[in-house]
Protein backbone atom coordinates (compact mmCIF):
# COMPACT_ATOMS: atom_id res chain seq x y z
CA UNK A 1 0.00 0.00 0.00
CA UNK A 2 1.60 3.33 -1.25
CA UNK A 3 0.41 6.24 0.63
CA UNK A 4 -1.86 8.46 -2.05
CA UNK A 5 -3.47 10.53 0.37
CA UNK A 6 -2.12 13.74 1.43
CA UNK A 7 -1.36 16.13 4.61
CA UNK A 8 -4.45 18.65 4.16
CA UNK A 9 -6.42 15.32 2.33
CA UNK A 10 -5.46 13.57 5.65
CA UNK A 11 -6.67 16.78 8.03
CA UNK A 12 -10.21 16.80 5.90
CA UNK A 13 -10.86 13.19 6.48
CA UNK A 14 -9.43 13.15 9.89
CA UNK A 15 -12.01 15.96 10.98
CA UNK A 16 -14.81 14.65 9.25
CA UNK A 17 -14.31 11.16 10.67
CA UNK A 18 -14.53 12.50 13.91
CA UNK A 19 -17.95 14.89 13.31
CA UNK A 20 -19.66 11.84 11.52
CA UNK A 21 -18.11 9.61 14.88
CA UNK A 22 -19.48 12.20 17.58
CA UNK A 23 -22.95 13.01 16.05
CA UNK A 24 -23.81 9.07 15.56
CA UNK A 25 -22.28 8.49 18.79
CA UNK A 26 -24.91 11.60 20.37
CA UNK A 27 -27.71 10.06 18.44
CA UNK A 28 -28.03 12.87 16.11
CA UNK A 29 -27.35 11.08 12.53
CA UNK A 30 -28.15 8.03 13.75
CA UNK A 31 -26.70 4.62 12.40
CA UNK A 32 -25.39 5.62 8.91
CA UNK A 33 -22.92 8.13 11.03
CA UNK A 34 -20.57 4.95 12.10
CA UNK A 35 -19.84 5.70 8.04
CA UNK A 36 -17.40 7.94 9.46
CA UNK A 37 -14.63 5.17 10.71
CA UNK A 38 -13.98 4.09 6.44
CA UNK A 39 -13.08 8.39 6.30
CA UNK A 40 -10.90 8.38 9.39
CA UNK A 41 -9.08 5.04 8.85
CA UNK A 42 -7.77 6.27 5.63
CA UNK A 43 -6.46 9.45 7.30
CA UNK A 44 -4.80 7.39 9.65
CA UNK A 45 -3.27 4.89 6.86
CA UNK A 46 -2.70 7.57 4.50
CA UNK A 47 -4.21 5.31 1.59
CA UNK A 48 -7.67 5.27 -0.03
CA UNK A 49 -8.37 2.20 -2.04
CA UNK A 50 -10.71 5.08 -4.28
CA UNK A 51 -8.07 6.99 -5.22
CA UNK A 52 -5.92 3.75 -6.62
CA UNK A 53 -8.72 2.99 -8.94
CA UNK A 54 -9.28 6.42 -10.14
CA UNK A 55 -5.95 7.14 -10.21
CA UNK A 56 -5.59 9.63 -7.71
CA UNK A 57 -2.52 10.72 -5.45
CA UNK A 58 -2.33 13.67 -3.39
CA UNK A 59 0.79 13.41 -1.73
CA UNK A 60 3.31 15.97 -2.53
CA UNK A 61 6.00 15.14 -5.06
CA UNK A 62 9.43 14.46 -3.64
CA UNK A 63 12.47 16.73 -4.81
CA UNK A 64 14.92 14.46 -5.81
Amino acid sequence: MKANVGNIDRVLRFAVGLLLIALAATGVVGVWGWIGVVPLATALFRFCPAYTLLGINTCAMKKA
